[in-house]
């Protein structure tokens, strides 16, 4: 919808990963430069963590867009609750190896024997495993065994590892994951970005689906996405796309710090009353009064036909009042629909890859 409205070929602020509108900000360029050291490297295990929403995700899709194909055989997957055999024979399938009928011991074979093929082929293995909080210290070890796999002295598995802050904390003090710690080449914690990013990041994307300008958005405005999201990118994005929406539904070409809290207010199911033609309007002005100048004095009328008046131009406003907050909220729940019926749908699609 206001990807109409405002004339942009896309929306780019959707929640699933999408590398065409990745957004280098100053902890995503580190956590690029040791993905590439650790490319560079061809061993051992980079592990890339951060919080919920971070872009961990968007950061490898675009990685995975930039490696060069011809000399790197790549594969994603993408983990839940898995064991140790559930993590190998999804692996071997990830490369395109079939595992059916096959028994731990043969899908170990069935892997080793494709990665030689590949490195004499003059090509290298990289798995990239997404999720990896989920992974049990046995699934974990598992991994470490693959990357134990050698044709001669040179290693034929390279593991990129991205979880949340707790799967840091996992690696740091398990006893039983001190030979996997030893393996590890480099580390990275993704942050938030900073306030001065907020507006880069937003321009950016907008930018990548043909923004020209409009709508546009104000100092105050990326003050309040600031602080309403921390420079998160999920969070971000999810409070973008509504603050556009509510602008084509306005229909204002202005994004302004009211309007950001008025979704704020949306989406934490509090009324915000929100004028949109306060956005065009120039600052200190009043339609039809001239600043500066006196204004007549406006007769005083008290009867009851203008207190009954006035009470019922009150309810009218207090009815219509309720009727939006009902009608954003209802709005809202709609939106949230809809952005879970495409994760769902994402996540469907990553299953059937990995099948």
């Amino acid at each position: 919808m206001y990807d109409q409205y405002y004339g942009l070929s896309g929306r780019p602020f959707q929640l699933t990963p999408d590398p065409h509108y990745y957004f280098e900000s100053g902890t995503h360029r580190k956590a690029l430069s040791y993905l590439g050291y650790g490319l560079a490297q061809g061993e051992g295990f980079i592990v890339i963590t951060g919080e919920v929403g971070s872009g961990k995700s968007t950061l490898v899709s675009h990685l995975m867009q930039s490696i060069d194909k011809v000399r790197l055989t790549a594969a994603t997957i993408v983990t839940s609750q898995l064991d140790a055999l559930d993590l190998v024979q999804m692996a071997a399938e990830s490369f395109g190896i079939d595992t059916r009928g096959l028994d731990k011991a043969a899908t170990l074979k069935s892997i080793e024997n494709f990665l030689h093929g590949v490195a004499r082929a003059g090509r290298r293995c990289l798995l990239v495993v997404d999720e990896a909080q989920n992974l049990t210290v046995d699934a974990l070890e598992e991994l470490r065994m693959l990357s134990n796999f050698q044709l001669g002295s040179t290693p034929l598995l390279q593991i990129f590892l991205l979880g949340q802050p707790e799967f840091r904390n996992l690696l740091q003090t398990a006893p039983e994951l001190e030979q996997l710690r030893q393996r590890i080449i480099a580390t990275h914690h993704l942050e938030a970005m900073d306030a001065d990013e907020i507006q880069p990041y937003v321009e950016h994307r907008l930018s990548r689906a043909g923004w020209n300008g409009r709508p546009a958005i104000t100092t105050d405005a990326y003050d309040a996405l600031f602080n309403e999201t921390g420079g998160v990118p999920r969070k971000l994005n999810a409070l973008m796309n509504r603050c556009l929406l509510m602008g084509a539904v306005e229909q204002t070409d202005i994004i302004d710090g009211d309007l950001v809290a008025s979704v704020i207010a949306d989406m934490s199911a509090q009324p915000f009353a929100y004028d949109a033609t306060m956005a065009s309007r120039a600052p200190g002005a009043d339609e039809g009064v001239e600043i500066g100048q006196p204004t007549a004095a406006a007769p005083v009328v008290d009867n009851a036909a203008t207190q009954a008046l006035a009470a019922r131009i009150e309810q009218l406003e207090m009815r219509m009042a309720s009727q939006d907050v009902t009608m954003r909220r209802v709005l809202a729940m709609l939106i949230d629909w809809m952005e879970k019926e495409n994760q769902s749908l994402a996540a469907r699609m990553r299953d059937f890859r990995a099948a």
